[in-house]
């Protein structure tokens, strides 16, 4: 039923050796806590087949009973080796999965008033222990969460979920935020399929190799070697990625077949983090890799996404305000029909499409050469600081930019040498303002314009 934390030091830890792996003895610890449930074990209730002609995309199971109801989502895959349109969105699910029922302590009376009278999803993990807490809370002895297991209900991984009191907009985020994106595709037109995290760990660069056009969501933050291997091979392969949210490609977690259903963080060593690994213990119990940033394991954002994590503030969207290389003839048409100097001052995520953590272009961290950088983000409020891997003291940073230099959202396209492409946003509150004024806006516009032509360049060097 429980799963408590491996991989920890015990009263044999001398210093000497950092992995588990080489000082078993030392490592002879197991850390438990009464919060730590890894199976509800549940029996199976029904089930459901999925029928043929079903179209690829999320669903909900709506579950009625005396008066209450639920949804519970899933999505539907195309048939396995037979995709049905050209256009791939990965469901972020690790992502979903490592803040699975994160207790924010912010359900206070005017919370509960906004979420009655929206409608919203009645049930909060503040009010819920017993379902066990995320990867950014901690056991009542003040040590991290490090494992989150699916295998139990998940409150925050449901439709009409709020994760903020937003003054300027709606609030959502991971799950919820991300049918920003479905909804635009659906409006557009634009046919599409579905897959998870999991299914990219698994089936690795064949199954993205399907698609002309790959999607992210609003946060695509955690990711195992074998995902970040299947996007890498994607683009040396001639591949398209629309890279549209902040603080992406982040953490690394491990999985493992021995405990299904099971991500592991260990927030070691930098980074913004909701809890520190103790000295000692940096390395996952799960896989024995060393844990922590994939910028500390050699492989920062910028070397897929062609930005990454540089600002986070509080849950407040900007705008974006066009720069000289939206003028560049290789990237001029990501603009085409888009006159305007600002863009994206309005939306459903903060009020702006930039905002709430911030990605940027940095050659140093494997921005590829020629990246051009078509927008960025400015006017960030008083609670937007710099990430502390990108400090060195309190007024020098790793750049040697100033800090307020580094509060900012890039939004970049790249050409790569295979022929594949990158169009990034760098900014969690993007797909928040897709929909203003019925989907006919800059943001919208921007993002219809590079979908076009992603789908249309399949030949190498086309991008």
């Amino acid at each position: 039923m429980n799963l408590p934390t491996r991989a920890v030091t015990g009263a044999r830890w001398t210093g000497r050796e950092m992995c588990w792996r080489h000082a078993p003895r030392e490592y002879a610890a197991i850390h438990f806590h009464e919060d730590d449930l890894y199976d509800a074990g549940w029996a199976t209730d029904f089930d459901f087949t999925v029928p043929e002609n079903l179209p690829s995309g999320a669903y909900v199971m709506r579950l009625a009973a005396e008066g209450h109801v639920d949804e519970l989502p899933f999505y539907v895959r195309s048939p396995r080796g037979r995709p049905r349109a050209d256009v791939l969105f990965i469901a972020s699910t690790y992502t979903y999965q490592a803040y699975a029922n994160h207790a924010r302590g912010n359900t206070d009376a005017a919370f509960r008033v906004r979420m009655a009278a929206w409608g919203a999803y009645p049930h909060n993990p503040d009010d819920h222990p017993e379902y066990g807490r995320s990867t950014y809370n901690r056991h009542r002895d003040g040590s991290g969460i490090c494992y989150s297991s699916r295998l139990r209900p998940v409150l925050t991984f449901r439709p009409r979920y709020l994760t903020f009191l937003d003054a300027r907009g709606s609030g959502l985020r991971h799950y919820s935020a991300d049918t920003h994106l479905l909804d635009w595709l659906e409006a557009h037109s634009i046919a599409f399929d579905v897959v998870t995290d999991e299914d990219v760990d698994a089936e690795g660069v064949a199954l993205l190799t399907r698609y002309t056009t790959v999607l992210t969501g609003s946060h695509p933050e955690y990711h195992t070697a074998r995902t970040l291997d299947a996007h890498q091979g994607y683009l040396d392969g001639g591949g398209r990625l629309v890279y549209l949210g902040g603080n992406g490609f982040y953490w690394r977690i491990a999985t493992s077949p021995t405990v299904p259903g099971v991500i592991e963080v260990r927030r070691a060593e930098g980074g913004i983090r909701a809890w520190d690994a103790q000295v000692g213990e940096y390395y996952h119990a799960l896989d024995g890799a060393y844990g922590g940033l994939w910028r500390r394991n050699g492989r920062p954002p910028q070397q897929i996404a062609a930005v990454g994590f540089s600002a986070q503030g509080l849950f407040e969207g900007s705008p974006y305000r066009r720069q000289p290389g939206a003028e560049d003839p290789r990237a001029a048409w990501i603009m085409a029909g888009v006159d305007d100097k600002v863009i994206g001052d309005f939306g459903l995520s903060g009020g702006g499409a930039a905002g709430f953590e911030l990605d940027r272009a940095d050659p140093a961290l494997g921005t590829p050469a020629g990246a051009i950088v078509v927008a960025s983000s400015e006017g960030h409020g008083p609670s937007f600081v710099v990430v502390p891997e990108e400090l060195l003291s309190h007024i020098s940073t790793v750049s040697g930019e100033k800090p307020a230099r580094l509060l900012r959202a890039d939004m970049t396209y790249v050409e790569l040498p295979g022929g594949g492409a990158v169009f990034a946003v760098g900014s969690i509150t993007f797909c928040g303002s897709l929909s203003p004024n019925r989907y006919d806006n800059n943001v919208s516009r921007i993002l219809r314009n590079v979908v076009d032509r992603f789908r249309k360049a399949r030949t190498k060097g086309a991008a």
